[in-house]
């Protein structure tokens, strides 16, 4: 990509968008374009939004013939954690299908040059091996909580594969892991685990309260990673990648929920005590991703988990304070 490349971020106000937005901007790029679908979101400046609805085809369509961005990113998604994906099942598979297949078709119909296309380490079946390299994607079921959003992204990334083989584009794909970070969501009925329990120890914190529930026994273990880091692992990727084998991105390091938890709770400062409900789900006992082909890339992390979750919470405490 050249400095006065068009590129167009797909899903730029949300948490991952931003991020990339922000690492192309502090990295010197200056013809940036964003979008926004209804209410008008705080916009970052030095980039161009347009109205448009991703599930919409024509629009979808109308925008690529206008714009003809020479690099795509496609961090477009309907996302949630346990409760959302097994609440909204329907919806997640159909909006996730409808907005990358008019993002994927159009790049392709419009001559992008490049594009990056995110998906999510669900995609993995259930009892996977751990850690989980790439190919150990379809060898089983998946798990059953996220399984329309996880076949969603794997047509995605297959998508992207055969475009590249039938019609000669240069479309990658990268898996992150868990995310957190600026512009998450803390609605406790959609979001993930972790800015979930950012805002649960905050609360408490406010409240006096002298315990906070945890889903579960604590003891799955997860990995995550600061959406910033992920934003540089996409840009380096745009730029140094081409192929057609996706690329898993994270830190190759994990923890148990309980460990998150009490992390989270000496960061934000709350005295209490942790109940863990046993009732409720734990998820996949584990999910670790295998880096070794981002890390023979070129490409490592670099913001540590408590820093991660320090910024967070700053982030946090500029929305609900």
């Amino acid at each position: 990509m050249n400095k006065d490349s068009k590129i167009f971020v797909a899903g730029s106000t949300g948490m991952v968008g931003s991020a990339i937005v922000r690492n192309l901007l502090n990295n010197g790029f200056t013809r940036i374009i964003g979008t926004f679908h209804s209410k008008k979101p705080i916009l970052a400046d030095g980039v161009t939004y347009s109205k448009l609805n991703l599930l919409n085809q024509n629009e979808v369509e109308a925008f690529f013939n206008l714009e003809k961005p020479d690099f795509v990113f496609d961090a477009a998604a309907k996302v949630g954690g346990i409760v959302a994906n097994s609440t909204y099942r329907a919806q997640f598979l159909y909006e996730n299908l409808q907005i990358q297949n008019n993002i994927i078709h159009n790049a392709y119909l419009a001559g992008v040059k490049k594009m990056l296309f995110l998906g999510s380490s669900c995609i993995y079946p259930k009892n996977c091996p751990q850690p989980i390299k790439e190919d150990y994607l379809l060898t089983d079921i998946l798990e059953y909580t996220n399984e329309p959003y996880a076949i969603a992204k794997i047509a995605g990334l297959k998508m992207c594969e055969n475009y590249n083989l039938q019609y000669g584009t240069n479309y990658i794909a990268a898996m992150p892991t868990n995310l957190y970070g600026p512009n998450d969501n803390y609605d406790l009925q959609t979001s993930h685990v972790l800015p979930a329990l950012i805002r649960k120890f905050h609360e408490a914190k406010m409240n006096g309260s002298t315990n906070v529930t945890i889903w579960g026994t604590g003891s799955p273990l997860r990995e995550f990673m600061h959406v910033d880091d992920l934003a540089a692992a996409c840009v380096y990727l745009m730029e140094n990648y081409d192929g057609n084998k996706f690329v898993n991105i994270g830190w190759g390091k994990d923890l148990t929920i309980k460990d998150l938890a009490l992390l989270i709770k000496d960061v934000v400062g709350f005295a209490g005590e942790l109940v863990f409900d046993t009732s409720k789900p734990d998820g996949t006992a584990r999910k670790l991703l295998d880096v070794s082909l981002l890390n023979s890339l070129g490409f490592t992390p670099s913001i540590s988990l408590k820093d991660g979750i320090e910024n967070a919470y700053a982030d946090f405490l500029t929305k609900f304070s």
